[in-house]
């Protein structure tokens, strides 16, 4: 499981403020405590920055270089300039680079797969036209095969550096799609050969949600995206918690309660099939809370803030 760090995101004040001041430490500080707590590569997120985007973007890959050389740096802008200044910059530093992102709209795949062909980063795919995102499985995975891949085909991308992100919307008003976005990955990872990798950006399904309950929330569904097939995860790799939940599923350790109650949501998932209630230990109210965290996951009830209190 490959962990973009998105920590870096030109929303939060303290980043906007050390961008806009060329301020390379609080950025720099900010990207080693991401790494060292186990991400694989850092989301650079500028924004649009229209009027100095390439310049800006060309800095934070040189400030990056200084202090995690060698880690991969996704450019996430919809400035096309500011994307090919920080390829530019990431070939002649000899850094691996996502471009973050494409969507089937025409005029971004016009824009930015003539880079893709140039410099063959690897490039994350959105599953989105400008009707929107369509709740289905099936809407998304055509957008995929008939509006993503010919071009990506065309550009002369291999394959593995194609990273498919179906969309996660939040569980606050857009649940239906939770499940949906899951059935994704698993058409996408077993119905093609060779298969791209998927991708998805995890906090979203805690979007608007209370502070308090964000991190169960993601942590719960990325098991279950990870049973279906899931590759990367732009996270918080700050969250200590979903990185235990990395750590049980990877080990598979069940060695205590809800460590097996994860792997059987795990396994469960994996093969098609509900979370046997049977699994959860009712009178633990870590697994119960997992286990109604599971039920808004899965659109069995509708989500409310107070829905582990109900």
């Amino acid at each position: 499981m490959l962990i973009i760090g998105e920590n870096i995101q030109i929303i939060s004040t303290v980043v906007k403020k050390a961008v806009n001041n060329r301020d390379k430490e609080p950025l720099q500080a900010l990207a080693k405590k991401m790494v060292d707590h186990g991400a694989d590569v850092v989301d650079l997120n500028i924004g649009r920055r229209k009027k100095d985007g390439p310049e800006v973007m060309r800095w934070m890959v040189d400030i990056m270089h200084e202090v995690i050389p060698g880690v991969p740096l996704s450019l996430d802008t919809t400035n096309a300039a500011a994307i090919e200044a920080g390829l530019e910059r990431c070939q002649q530093l000899g850094t691996e680079a996502f471009v973050n992102s494409i969507s089937a709209m025409p005029d971004r795949i016009a824009e930015v797969m003539p880079l893709v062909a140039k410099y063959q980063p690897n490039l994350i795919a959105l599953t989105m036209t400008k009707a929107g995102i369509p709740v289905s499985a099936e809407e998304r995975v055509n957008i995929a095969l008939e509006l993503l891949l010919p071009p990506v085909m065309e550009a002369g991308l291999p394959m593995d550096r194609l990273y498919i992100d179906p969309l996660i919307l939040t569980v606050k008003g857009s649940q239906e799609y939770a499940p949906n976005a899951v059935e994704t990955i698993r058409f996408l990872k077993q119905g093609l050969d060779p298969a791209p990798n998927t991708v998805v950006g995890l906090s979203n399904i805690s979007n608007q949600v209370p502070h308090e309950g964000r991190s169960l929330i993601n942590r719960t569904y990325l098991v279950m995206l990870m049973a279906a097939g899931l590759d990367a995860a732009i996270a918080d790799p700050l969250d200590e918690a979903q990185n235990e939940v990395l750590r049980i599923i990877k080990e598979r350790d069940d060695s205590t309660g809800v460590g097996r109650l994860l792997l059987a949501l795990y396994d469960a998932t994996a093969a098609m099939e509900e979370l046997d209630p049977s699994a959860v230990d009712m009178n633990d109210p870590d697994q119960v809370a997992i286990w109604k965290t599971v039920q808004i996951l899965c659109n069995k009830i509708i989500f409310a803030d107070s829905y582990l209190r109900m």
